[in-house]
């Protein structure tokens, strides 16, 4: 190749295989059927900068990508010819497309999630999404239940319900460091989720979820009424030291330490791991609401890929110390 390679994208149906370079090119080859010659077919001069994502859409004959020229592109893979951009407002470092609504979904280093409209020429932006504290590390679309998994690294994943609740996000919190790689099983309705903390998440999708609510703001504990830290005249008033502000994770009220002494899984907001809850929500909280809806898996590398086979129940992972594993995940994805 001419420059290093970035990324690729292949199509099975056809054998072409896509390849994105540094330069901004994308290179096509046609794979022979015993997968033992590449045949040049065409090159894309699509960025300016490295190529960052490529998806080839076999129904319509496009190939999308994403550079670092913070450009969104779209070619048609018969003639060659560029058919399309959008400026993003930060590098894009997520890529996901419905076939049937045209829409293309872009994820990037500020935590935005971008929805175009793609039309032949042209393209319209339809709407943002920003929910993430950290850069858009994944993207992964049900096209049957029409919802769009975020990865970030803040973390966590979120859910967006486009489809049914349009505009409803659910958060799922269940890795300690940046979560790296999404994929889903249609199947089961079950997300997959890694990260760099070497966990492998199976989240169950089929269950009633709960947003998480809105933080409250507040001058003063909405529980006992005592005045945070910034408060100088209830202070003075009250004559009280300010206390530091909290926020109980399942109603969202403003809250002190005191207020709050408590912690509590909450699975169907997304809370795997214990947060912190006011008294009375933890009071509230049944065993039943604290019984898991995701399983746990160590992977023991650094996972910056990952690729599930369904038909199989297979999951291959890559990572950063080099090593590719191949696990089999029909115990947990059924």
């Amino acid at each position: 190749m001419p420059s290093p390679c970035s990324c690729m994208s292949f199509n099975p149906e056809t054998r072409r295989l896509s390849i994105g370079l540094d330069n901004g090119t994308i290179s096509e080859f046609i794979l022979s059927e015993d997968y033992n010659k590449m045949t040049p077919v065409k090159n894309y001069q699509a960025h300016q900068s490295r190529v960052t994502m490529i998806l080839f859409v076999l129904e319509l004959e496009w190939v999308l990508s994403t550079g670092q020229d913070k450009q969104f592109a779209w070619h048609c893979s018969e003639s060659g010819q560029r058919l399309g951009g959008y400026r993003t407002s930060a590098v894009a470092s997520g890529l996901q497309f419905d076939v049937e609504t045209r829409h293309v979904f872009i994820g990037d280093h500020s935590g935005q999630v971008t929805i175009l409209k793609l039309e032949q020429e042209n393209c319209s932006l339809v709407t943002t999404f920003r929910g993430h504290t950290g850069g858009v590390t994944a993207l992964c679309w049900d096209p049957v239940q029409r919802v769009l998994f975020s990865g970030s690294s803040d973390h966590s994943v979120i859910m967006w319900d486009i489809g049914g609740r349009k505009g409803t996000a659910i958060e799922l919190q269940g890795h300690n460091d940046r979560v790296q790689a999404l994929s889903y099983a249609q199947h089961t309705r079950q997300l997959i989720s890694c990260g760099g903390d070497g966990g492998i998440v199976v989240w169950n999708m089929d269950v009633e979820r709960q947003e998480t609510p809105e933080w409250l703001d507040s001058d003063s504990c909405q529980k006992c009424d005592q005045p945070f830290f910034w408060n100088f005249k209830q202070m003075w008033d009250s004559k009280k030291i300010g206390l530091r502000q909290h926020h109980c994770r399942k109603c969202g009220k403003a809250v002190c330490g005191k207020c709050s002494s408590k912690r509590s899984s909450i699975p169907l907001m997304g809370f795997e791991f214990e947060v912190r809850v006011c008294d009375s929500c933890h009071e509230a909280i049944t065993d039943e609401e604290r019984a898991p809806t995701a399983t746990f898996h160590d992977s023991k590398h650094n996972i910056v890929h990952v690729h599930f086979d369904a038909t199989r129940g297979w999951l291959l992972t890559s990572g950063t110390d080099k090593v590719i594993k191949l696990w089999d995940m029909t115990p947990v994805v059924s």
